[in-house]
């Protein structure tokens, strides 16, 4: 893989160091099995709204082509594989690519799994129906290369998801100071502060990159029932859905 200015050299290793446990609910990647029961749920209903689908079929995303940036182990890859969506999941984490791809092999899911950019396949001319931009940014060198990357990425009347932490101080008492110290739902370091994004900005790369936001959500956690839920505040954790020529 080509020099990325995106890459962020220190997340490539500590999320080399993690890949192994990707799968494993419980171990140190617990926390995003329990949030990617949420997002699935959000992201399909916004999908079946947008492209017209009837969320009753039995795989009610057929047909739709569905990028996921920064795909990781492939836990949110495999849930819309598993909606009847054509995946393909990126990462430069080559490690994290052939963990996701022998998953996907094991649980029988078409899924195309490539060790590469966001900058790379743009280049290529790739375009996809939808792009999930999820727990990417906060890692990311560049934040406007990035998400102008991703903008390029999504087609005409194609949308994306963008989830991501605030920076605030609310943001980092919980997700740093009270997830990775106190309560070690993640392995220490996994956040850095000054990487938080606020909705604000990442507002403005969409907009720069033709696309508007059409719902902002917030992500709230239970400490003691260890449990994940959709409210309005935007304090800590947040979603956005976004959409290309919508105003």
């Amino acid at each position: 893989m080509k020099h990325d200015v995106t890459v962020d050299a220190r997340e490539v290793e500590f999320y080399t160091r993690m890949a192994e446990t990707w799968w494993d609910q419980a171990g140190p990647f617990w926390p995003l099995h329990k949030l990617n029961a949420l997002r699935t749920t959000y992201i399909l209903e916004k999908l079946c709204h947008h492209f017209a689908c009837d969320p009753n079929r039995k795989y009610p995303l057929r047909g739709l082509r569905v990028l996921d940036v920064g795909c990781g182990g492939g836990i949110l890859s495999e849930s819309m594989a598993k909606l009847g969506a054509d995946v393909t999941g990126i990462d430069v984490v080559e490690k994290n690519i052939a963990i996701a791809t022998l998953h996907a092999r094991q649980s029988k899911l078409p899924i195309e799994y490539r060790f590469c950019t966001a900058a790379q396949l743009s280049e290529e001319g790739a375009r996809f129906d939808v792009v999930l931009n999820m727990e990417v940014v906060e890692h990311v060198a560049d934040v406007a290369a990035f998400m102008a990357d991703c903008s390029r990425l999504t087609a005409e009347n194609g949308v994306m998801f963008v989830a991501t932490i605030n920076r605030t101080a609310k943001a980092f008492l919980f997700a740093i100071v009270g997830a990775e110290y106190v309560l070690r739902w993640l392995p220490r370091g996994t956040h850095r502060w000054q990487l938080f994004r606020k909705p604000a900005e990442i507002t403005q790369r969409l907009r720069d990159g033709g696309l508007s936001v059409l719902e902002t959500v917030g992500v709230a956690a239970n400490p003691f029932k260890r449990t994940l839920s959709m409210t309005p505040s935007v304090a800590v954790n947040y979603m956005m859905f976004c959409a290309r020529g919508k105003d």
